[in-house]
């Protein structure tokens, strides 16, 4: 007879200091948090996006369409995290180019996994923490541009 217990998992919350492993962990057993990122080990989940976010976002999501639609071997994703070092970032917009026509990036699981080759980032209400952690982590994980 096998005794089943059930395992708690506590929910996330902003500023909390995790492994990428324990990030995850908890942002999987929740699913109704819709963005969520790790930086430098700490927990941060914006605030509601405001129309100036959206409206730019959508501006540098149609540029970036047009061009993977022009440009062979390159693929791209709006909000996707990517695990970078041990982080787990969720730019705004991103490109990669995809493995086989030399890019560093891959699919891995559920997310991306390295640096890829562009990222946007709309910091009109985010730019303390864009600027500083999450820019460093991007720099030291080799992303391009």
């Amino acid at each position: 007879m096998a005794i089943v217990t059930e395992q708690h998992v506590p929910p996330l919350a902003a500023g909390d200091h995790l492994t990428r492993d324990e990030f995850l962990r908890r942002w999987e057993a929740q699913p109704e948090v819709k963005r969520a990122e790790l930086i430098a080990g700490r927990v941060y989940i914006p605030s509601p996006v405001s129309g100036d976010h959206g409206k730019m976002d959508r501006r540098i999501g149609g540029w970036l369409a047009v061009y993977q639609a022009a440009t062979p071997g390159v693929d791209g994703a709006n909000n996707a995290t990517s695990l970078m070092l041990e982080d787990a970032p969720q730019p705004d917009l991103s490109l990669l180019i995809l493995p086989e026509y030399g890019g560093s990036s891959r699919v891995e699981g559920l997310y991306f996994q390295g640096a890829l080759e562009f990222l946007a980032e709309v910091s009109a209400s985010s730019a303390s923490n864009d600027l500083h952690d999450k820019y460093d982590l991007y720099q030291s994980a080799g992303v391009q541009e």
